[in-house]
Parts: structure tokens; sequence; C-alpha cells
């Protein structure tokens, strides 16, 4: 097996189908942040861990720095442009967006699949990217809503096998 090139290793990786995440989180100035994220993965049930990884390049990281406050939503199977929206780093992301404001303070967007209130209790260096650990504190599902697929570049509804 050969190395490859960045450009090979995301087709390669591509192959992989995930789910579609968008993590709010509250940034400087107490400003609502959100960060549209596809390598969600859960790692524990007792205690409820997850992990995710952003950019060493985002402006958001210090969002999701130790101690912090995230809400990850579960993107459902029509939710395309919110993953877009969140894609971006740039303009106002929530406007158009109809956001509520939890108890948490973090913003929650609507209709999702599920969402998993966390706090952050590890980063470790991954790279290009920090991997963030988190502990789930809240959570809410919705067993009849099919989530967001991205795989090869596309977005794609779950069809069953």
């Amino acid at each position: 097996m050969s190395s490859a090139s960045p450009t090979e290793l995301r087709k390669a990786f591509s192959s992989f189908a995930t789910g579609v995440t968008v993590i709010t989180g509250i940034g400087n100035n107490n400003h609502a942040v959100g960060v549209t994220i596809s390598s969600f993965n859960t790692v524990s049930l007792d205690p409820p861990l997850v992990l995710w990884s952003l950019s060493e390049r985002s402006v958001f990281l210090d969002a999701f720095s130790m101690g912090k406050k995230q809400l990850i939503h579960v993107l459902g199977r029509f939710q395309e442009d919110i993953a877009m929206r969140f894609a971006k780093s740039t303009g106002d992301q929530f406007a158009g967006v109809d956001v509520v404001t939890g108890p948490s303070g973090l913003a929650t967007l609507p209709d999702c699949v599920a969402y998993f209130e966390c706090e952050t209790i590890a980063v470790h260096p991954g790279g290009d990217h920090r991997i963030i650990v988190a502990r789930v504190m809240n959570m809410h599902y919705h067993e009849d809503r099919d989530p967001l697929i991205f795989s090869r570049s596309q977005f794609m509804g779950a069809q069953p096998a």
C-alpha cells in the first residue's frame, strides 16, 4: 500500500458513510456559533461519552474548549440546507433559522433526529484537528425521523437493506 496525497486520502475516507451533525456552542462575546461535523462518534455508555473533531484552523476552537457546553444536533434527512449553512464559518449562520435558545444558553435547531447536550471533558491533538471528548448531560431523540447521511461528497438518506 502506498502513501496517498491528502486529496486521494479524502476521497478514500469519503467511502465511509457518516451521519451529519451541527454542533452549537457559545463563542466570544457570548454569541452562538455552529459547525457542521461528520466526525461524531460514540465512545462510552457509562459514563456517557462522545467524541468529534474540529480543524486546528477553526475560528470556533475556543467555543468547544475544556469545560464548555455544546449541543450536538443529529440532522434529519431533509436538512441539507442546515448542514451547508453551518459548514461555513462566515456570515450570520443563524439568520433565517428558527432557533430556540435553551436553558443552557445553547442554540437549538428545529426538527433534528436527536440532540445531545454535552460538556467538553478532554481535548486531544489529532494531526490537523483537535479531538473533543464530551460527556452527555442531556439528550432527546425522535425514532420516527430519518437521519441525513454523507458519503462520497453527497448527502443522502438511509435505505433499509
